[in-house]
């Protein structure tokens, strides 16, 4: 029998990441019970159905006690009023920790809700669908994926020892652990993910809305590349406003960026400037070959996304 990392995991939040969480340690046996607070009662059946837990509860506070791992699984701008609820059940010496994926906000909303008591780890696992709920969740969603972990500004043996064991339930489960700086991993995270969501959002709704194209065109004629826009568009719109409005500065800065990127690029077409597009378009098509060379995403047509349609 493997021996668990943690011998009780709390998760407040049961959405894909936080039921994909749940399974994924249920798996590889990485705590020995797991319990789950979901306000929803809707939720909490469904999780209770799927049987993801020993207990399921509303109650946050009595969620975590006796944990010796918390995970914190809700939207960014939820995190201070859920760590807050759940305080007075948190045990001394717990790890306390979120999936978040805005890491600043988050630090200091964890840090003001929670008691000194407790370790304080924020971290954020880069992986996820468009899908959402308790019913979204798969146990492989974390496997070859990087997992940030952002740590405090401390450096004592306890502490230390915490990131530790955090990282080492993280590589439990089939993900790969990095730690960086959190207002570093805010301004990564921005171009990496938070602006593609954006541009997917806005051009999506720009078809929907085009004067002289109807809406069921759109649909019926989608090609490739807009239909993948439609999936990353169809993501949980609390979660991403949420991410938006916490991680503003650096969202607005790589914003800015872009912007200066795509005036460019519009001159080049403008003036029939092909030497220019051609460079761009090969070195972006690099950068595609190195994802899949480093396993993080899949050479297979359509992404693999077929594979079990059949």
């Amino acid at each position: 029998m493997r021996t668990p990392v943690y011998a009780r995991m709390a998760v407040i939040g049961c959405g894909l990441i936080g039921s994909s969480l749940v399974r994924a340690v249920r798996e590889a046996g990485a705590a020995g019970e797991i319990v789950i607070a979901e306000t929803s009662a809707a939720a909490r059946e469904r999780i209770e159905a799927l049987g993801l837990a020993d207990r399921v509860t509303a109650d946050a506070a009595d969620a975590v006690r006796d944990a010796d791992l918390v995970v914190f699984a809700v939207p960014v701008m939820s995190m201070e009023a859920a760590a807050r609820a759940a305080a007075p059940g948190l045990m001394p010496g717990a790890t306390v920790t979120d999936v978040g994926s805005v890491k600043g906000h988050v630090a200091d909303a964890l840090a003001a809700a929670c008691p000194d008591s407790v370790f304080v780890v924020p971290g954020h696992p880069i992986a996820g669908t468009e899908q959402s709920g308790p019913d979204a969740g798969f146990a492989e969603l974390f496997q070859n994926r990087w997992t940030i972990l952002t740590p405090l500004t401390r450096d004592d043996a306890p502490y230390r020892e915490a990131v530790a064991r955090l990282a080492l339930l993280w590589t439990a489960i089939g993900a790969r652990v990095e730690e960086m700086d959190a207002r570093h991993h805010d301004l990564v995270l921005a171009i990496t993910s938070h602006l593609p969501h954006l541009i997917a959002y806005n051009i999506v709704g720009t078809a929907a809305d085009l004067e002289g194209v109807a809406e069921a065109e759109v649909m019926k004629y989608s090609a490739g590349g807009f239909r993948d826009f439609t999936r990353i568009a169809a993501s949980d719109p609390t979660m991403w406003r949420d991410v938006f409005l916490t991680n503003k500065d650096a969202v607005l800065e790589v914003l800015g960026r872009f912007t200066e990127d795509l005036q460019a690029l519009s001159r080049a077409i403008r003036w029939g400037e092909g030497d220019k597009l051609f460079e761009l378009f090969s070195r972006t098509r690099e950068i595609r070959r190195g994802i899949v060379a480093m396993g993080q995403e899949s050479a297979e047509p359509n992404f693999g996304r077929d594979r079990g349609k059949h």
